[in-house]
């Protein structure tokens, strides 16, 4: 399938890049997941006008992680618009059974941005340059996820985490930082951070899980 211009070009609103931006915005109404799943089926059946609209849904939170995973906004643009290239070509290998549409893409987009990762790091090496390490993805999609999709119920269950986990979530998952630029931020040791970062992830299922009734 050609690039269309509208899938070609970067994204033009900034992603939320604090926990306040998710948290405080205006909530959009939820899209049902039979929305969703009826767009992957029309996708799945050469709907060209059904891919683009699911382009427009999903394209900023894809951009998000893949940011902030590769930490390079080019690679970012560009592997955003090879993900919903292969949604194009996977729409008819989506099985319901195995998980949330939004989910199905954003595990596509760790994959490619990882898989990124580790190509430019063979590169480097093949080419006799210094070998650096991958960059740590932080955040995993799930949790991105469940924080954004969430974020009403999420304002309440703030509470039950001290301002040091809030502010390392805040840093990791919605500042652009890997969890060693946060500790040396905080002027705190990387597993100190991460261990904020851990239990207040907890914290927050828990509290989330308490007013949803999910077990």
């Amino acid at each position: 399938m050609a690039k269309s211009s509208a899938m070609a070009e970067a994204p033009q609103q900034k992603p939320a890049t604090t926990l306040g931006d998710v948290l405080y915005a205006k909530p959009a109404a939820p899209v049902p997941e039979q929305a969703w799943s009826r767009l992957v089926e029309s996708i799945a059946a050469g709907d060209q006008a059904a891919l683009h609209e699911l382009y427009e849904m999903a394209h900023r939170i894809v951009f998000t992680l893949v940011m902030r995973i590769t930490c390079n906004r080019e690679t970012a643009e560009e592997l955003t618009v090879d993900v919903f290239h292969d949604v194009w070509r996977r729409a008819a290998g989506y099985d319901p059974a195995n998980g949330t549409v939004l989910g199905w893409i954003m595990n596509q987009a760790r994959s490619r941005a990882i898989d990124r990762l580790r190509f430019d790091n063979r590169k480097k090496r093949t080419d006799g340059g210094d070998r650096q390490p991958m960059s740590e993805p932080a955040a995993d999609p799930s949790d991105v996820l469940e924080l954004r999709q969430q974020g009403v119920l999420l304002r309440a269950a703030l509470s039950a985490l001290t301002a040091d986990e809030r502010q390392a979530i805040e840093m990791t998952f919605f500042g652009g930082l890997t969890h060693a630029e946060a500790a040396a931020q905080l002027g705190r040791p990387l597993g100190t951070v991460k261990t904020r970062i851990r239990s207040g992830l907890h914290k927050l299922r828990q509290a989330l899980a308490a007013k949803t009734g999910a077990p």
